[in-house]
């Protein structure tokens, strides 16, 4: 198929913008009620990218999905999780881009030092859960009626993955730009 992954840049912000766009406009998958400006999305990349990786895969020069790791908490006793996001473009959902997009993440991630990943789902949204379980998340909680978007109220899943081992105590996490040179 011939994707290929890199590490996002504030210069991608439109192209991911357009990724985004018909998940905040058409659907729950994101409870955000407007499309970010470019400028906006920018400044999204540029502070994931101090400490997570943001991959972008590309398909024929052009950019076809991404996917970024957040502090799952911002608390210091969380600094061992991230929350994962993921959007591929509309047209090529379906075609393994998300499954290779998340492969890289979990390596880098876990060259990181990140133990736990979580995912925070829209429900109902059996692509997305069923997507995840292939990678191996499980189902870890349910809250009810707490997005109300599109005229009615969504319900939202997590789910995590256990990446590594919790010894105590543990190794320190380090920021993407430590281990970079593991994508080339």
């Amino acid at each position: 198929m011939g994707i290929k992954i890199r590490m996002a840049t504030v210069a991608d912000a439109a192209e991911l913008v357009a990724i985004y766009a018909p998940y905040v406009l058409n659907t729950a998958v994101s409870f955000e009620y407007e499309v970010p400006s470019v400028e906006e999305f920018a400044e999204r990349i540029r502070q994931r990218l101090e400490k997570y990786p943001y991959l972008v895969a590309v398909m024929e020069e052009k950019i076809v999905g991404y996917a970024y790791a957040s502090p799952f908490h911002s608390r210091a006793a969380y600094g061992w999780g991230a929350e994962l996001s993921i959007y591929v473009h509309w047209d090529k959902r379906g075609c393994g881009i998300g499954r290779v997009l998340y492969e890289r993440m979990e390596e880098l991630l876990k060259k990181q030092g990140i133990l736990n990943l979580n995912s925070c789902i829209a429900w109902p949204n059996p692509e997305s859960v069923g997507f995840h379980e292939k990678l191996g998340f499980q189902l870890v909680g349910h809250f009810h009626k707490c997005g109300y978007k599109l005229g009615q109220w969504h319900d939202m899943v997590w789910m995590e993955k256990m990446l590594g081992d919790h010894r105590n105590p543990p190794a320190e996490v380090k920021k993407i730009s430590e281990i970079e040179k593991a994508l080339e």
